[in-house]
């Protein structure tokens, strides 16, 4: 079970950008999810059973995203942002909420 505290877990990740089959610019949904887990397994030192996200990032500032963090019987919202693009890098804040 994931360790929680009084407040939110929130840190920045930078992820390298893919080409969806629409044309814009995304992140996957897969590479989205990966990171989140991967981020906050190093942010708390316990790996959450599954993240999901409902689809691609899109690399535009400002976008946003709700993922959902399982962790044993909890289950928490985990808020995406893209902060950044520069080139094939995209910056997005993560923010899992307390509750």
């Amino acid at each position: 079970m994931l360790r929680r505290t009084a407040t939110a877990y929130a840190f920045t990740a930078v992820l390298t950008l893919g080409l969806s089959g629409c044309g814009g610019v995304t992140v996957s949904q897969e590479t989205v999810e990966k990171t989140v887990s991967q981020r906050l397994e190093a942010q708390v030192g316990q790996k959450p059973d599954k993240i999901e996200c409902p689809g691609d990032l899109s690399a535009k500032v400002g976008e946003t995203m709700t993922c959902t963090l399982t962790a044993g019987s909890d289950e928490l919202g985990v808020n995406v942002q893209v902060t950044e693009v520069d080139g094939t890098d995209v910056k997005f804040d993560i923010q899992v909420d307390e509750q």
